[in-house]
């Protein structure tokens, strides 16, 4: 089992930044990827950023530039930030953490967090 928790949602204005935090604890061994996703009102979920074991990443086409995974191990847990600078209110969302023992893509991930909002203001 694996325990995924996110933070760091908040409001924020056009241009602005938030940095989000997940932290995932239990059996690490059996996670190959971490991933961000996001989703609005109305619409579908969609994959964000991901980040894998060996440190490779993957950021989503319409953040790329904007967003930045990263990763840390700290003792069993292993905490994964999303650095999103440059906000704008198409970013409104949900934010959820989630982790895969294999690929990251939305309807793959084993374990997921609660998620996180993020609100941003023109």
């Amino acid at each position: 089992q694996v325990q995924v928790v996110e933070s760091g949602g908040g409001s924020v204005q056009a241009g602005g930044s938030l940095r989000l935090s997940c932290e995932a604890s239990g059996y690490m061994r059996s996670i190959n990827c971490m991933g961000w996703f996001r989703q609005a009102p109305g619409q579908e979920r969609e994959g964000v950023a991901a980040i894998y074991a060996g440190g490779g990443t993957h950021v989503a086409d319409s953040v790329k530039g904007r967003f930045t995974i990263s990763q840390v191990n700290v003792a069993d847990k292993r905490i994964v930030y999303l650095q999103m600078d440059n906000l704008n209110p198409t970013d409104t969302a949900m934010y959820y953490c989630a982790a895969a023992s294999d690929t990251c893509y939305t309807k793959g991930m084993d374990y997921w967090g609660r998620g996180t909002l993020v609100t941003v203001s023109s």
